[in-house]
């Protein structure tokens, strides 16, 4: 069964109010006791001092056998001397007692130089006793001085009586009074609950709507809140966005493979249909399927890249030499080819914040496109830059990768389209998404990235393409800016424009003016144009 929380509080304080009050009531009568002791004692002992002399007088008279006149005297003036209090004095030849004591059959205590309680049936006294030594003649003696308890007592109980009655008023009046003052405190808390039972992130975009309530919990609760549905959001963006892309993913590799695997199929008919089929022949089919097995097994792991990068999270990323990048990826590519000429040229402490796995992608491809598409000799170059002054450019401090190749180049009007998806020359081996891979990757970096003709230089015409990246250089202290807001490069449907070569870093769907990556516009995937 629930209970509020202003209820348990209300409950809580009338239960510890009145064991609080007790509690000090206790300690509040035991130093009362002390106090009323303490005055009482004070008196014992001030009695004692002023009858000590008496009670030495007195015997030393009966130590002498004096008569009994002089004896009776003495005692006389003891009484006196002991006013208020009893007095018991036992000698060595009797006792002489007066005012209020115990009874004589009572057993006092064996040591009392300081005031002690003793009770006697209903009645309880506080007791002193004091040595009395006469030297002419000798004689010793004991003084017993008695005090009645009975007002000190009295006293006690009625403090006890009085802590006892303001436990139990004060109980279900702190309870109440707690009651309504939690009631109120937790107001601001209960209209957090109606505002938040209301949300439902599933079904509508409306988000907590609090004012500060100046009650530190309540408001810690309520960014709370805003935060657990913040990242509510951003989850549910990134399932939708998995989603997106493993429906993209999906529908390419169904639309894309359905040509080459016709093909194959049609080949291995022919194969399994004519066993005597010419050897030139069989030849030429094995190629053809060995062609087509390469580029389907190229456009699944194309995909495959995509569909990471459009996936990626911030905290994979970290500092990367680009350089280090670069040089690994020449020499795998080298060895495997063997005979090309690649040349590579770079420099120390070139870092950016990036994603290993993904530049090491796109320079790969870069590479490659390179090698596919020129005339044998690549070069490639890493160094830094400075901070760039034109419009889109990289902000701060840089990096620049550039890929040169002596091919024939890429005409001004198709320098947008080779970053598309699937846009593969007529006599290009590939799946047409090597370059796309490489504008996502350097769109989520930051980057930026151009095609241009490549400088004539060292006694060479001008001929051939550059590929030339800019990605920003990693500087201690400056925090990174985060990935880029849209990340679809393998669900946005592209549409074909007419713009001319720079992939800008904020995703496709930008890049505004000459030089920009084309814009992402509604269109289903689509062959080549060849």
């Amino acid at each position: 069964m629930s209970m509020r929380l202003s209820t348990r509080i209300a409950i809580a304080v009338g239960v510890l109010v009145p064991l609080l009050v007790l509690a000090s009531g206790w300690l509040l009568v035991r130093l009362v006791a002390n106090d009323l002791h303490a005055q009482a004692d004070a008196h014992l002992r001030e009695r004692a001092a002023a009858m000590a002399q008496d009670a030495r007088n007195l015997l030393r008279v009966t130590a002498a056998d004096r008569s009994a006149a002089a004896e009776q005297a003495k005692e006389k003036r003891l009484f006196t001397s002991a006013l208020d209090v009893g007095i018991r004095l036992i000698g060595p030849d009797g006792t002489v007692t007066g005012g209020p004591q115990p009874g004589a059959s009572f057993t006092l205590p064996p040591d009392a130089r300081r005031p002690v309680t003793v009770r006697d049936g209903q009645r309880s006294w506080r007791v002193l006793s004091v040595p009395v030594v006469s030297k002419r003649p000798a004689a010793t003696g004991t003084l017993w001085i008695f005090s009645p308890d009975t007002a000190s007592q009295s006293q006690i109980q009625l403090v006890r009586r009085r802590v006892v009655m303001v436990a139990l008023l004060g109980a279900p009046l702190a309870a109440a009074v707690t009651w309504l003052a939690a009631t109120a405190a937790v107001r601001p808390l209960r209209r957090l609950q109606r505002r938040a039972a209301g949300l439902d992130p599933g079904t509508s975009a409306a988000r907590l709507d609090h004012e500060p309530s100046r009650i530190a919990e309540v408001d810690d609760l309520a960014l709370t809140l805003r935060t657990v549905l913040s990242r509510y959001d951003e989850q549910a963006a990134r399932t939708a966005e998995a989603l997106a892309t493993a429906r993209s993913f999906s529908a390419a590799a169904s639309h894309e493979l359905r040509t080459p695997l016709m093909s194959m199929r049609i080949n291995l008919d022919v194969l399994g249909g004519h066993p005597g089929l010419d050897p030139a022949e069989r030849a030429e089919i094995v190629a053809d399927l060995s062609r087509e097995h390469a580029r389907l097994l190229g456009l699944l792991v194309m995909l495959r890249a995509l569909a990471q990068g459009d996936l990626v999270e911030a905290d994979a990323f970290g500092p990367v030499d680009l350089a280090e990048v670069v040089e690994s990826s020449a020499a795998a590519l080298h060895g495997s080819r063997p005979g090309t000429a690649l040349t590579v040229r770079s420099g120390p402490g070139l870092l950016v914040h990036g994603w290993e796995p993904g530049l090491r992608s796109a320079v790969d491809n870069l590479i490659v496109n390179a090698l596919t598409h020129g005339g044998g000799a690549v070069g490639v170059t890493v160094r830094s830059g400075e901070e760039g002054r034109g419009p889109g450019d990289v902000a701060g401090p840089f990096v620049v990768l550039t890929v040169d190749d002596d091919g024939p180049g890429v005409p001004p009007e198709f320098r947008q389209r080779v970053f598309e998806r699937f846009q593969r020359g007529p006599d290009s081996p590939g799946s047409g998404l090597g370059l796309t891979l490489v504008a996502q990757q350097i769109a989520l970096h930051r980057g930026t990235i151009r095609i241009l003709d490549r400088p004539a230089g060292d006694g060479r015409a001008a001929r051939g393409a550059r590929f030339e990246v800019r990605l920003p250089l990693a500087v201690t202290g400056r925090p990174d800016s985060g990935l880029p807001s849209r990340r679809d490069w393998l669900t946005a449907e592209t549409a074909t424009g007419t713009a001319t070569g720079t992939a800008t870093g904020t995703g496709p769907g930008t890049g505004p003016g000459t030089g920009t990556v084309p814009g992402q516009a509604p269109q289903g995937f689509h062959k080549d144009p060849s």
